[in-house]
């Protein structure tokens, strides 16, 4: 496992935790993604690695802010796929965006999923069912993004 792949293991699995105990991401956890990202494509391939993590930041936030605008995404999430963005560099992140997108897929209709199984189990039973207003996506963008690290 190369130092790229780590931190976005690390990074990944503090910005999950965060979303699913808060319901966001803080701003820390991107920023820290943009900076490792900027500094281990500078390391490695120089002035060149540093505008691959610039671009993919740039665009990792152009992508999903249209969907932020739509209602389907919170800031923190366009941030987080900013900060990704960087780690991978331009050249990786559609990959990445296009793993992200199915990993977000896969989690929405479990989530479908779990609210019907609720509906049909305990539903009937007069409990309340989870509110599925808003399904918290940064651990699929963590998973879509270390499986298109790894896939590389």
């Amino acid at each position: 496992m190369n130092a790229q792949v780590a931190v976005a293991v690390l990074i990944g699995l503090v910005a999950s935790i965060d979303d699913l105990a808060r319901r966001r991401v803080a701003n820390w956890i991107p920023l820290a993604a943009l900076a490792a990202g900027l500094l281990f494509n500078t390391m490695v391939s120089g002035w060149r690695g540093a505008v691959s993590s610039l671009l993919g930041a740039a665009a990792g936030f152009a992508v999903f802010l249209v969907f932020y605008a739509l209602g389907g995404l919170g800031g923190g999430d366009v941030k987080l796929m900013a900060g990704f963005g960087a780690l991978v560099g331009i050249d990786h992140l559609l990959a990445a965006a296009l793993w992200v997108a199915g990993c977000g897929a896969l989690l929405a209709c479990g989530a479908l999923a779990g609210q019907w199984l609720w509906n049909h189990s305990f539903g009937r039973r007069g409990r309340p069912s989870p509110s599925l207003q808003a399904i918290p996506y940064a651990p699929a963008i963590a998973v879509g993004v270390w499986i298109s690290l790894l896939a590389a």
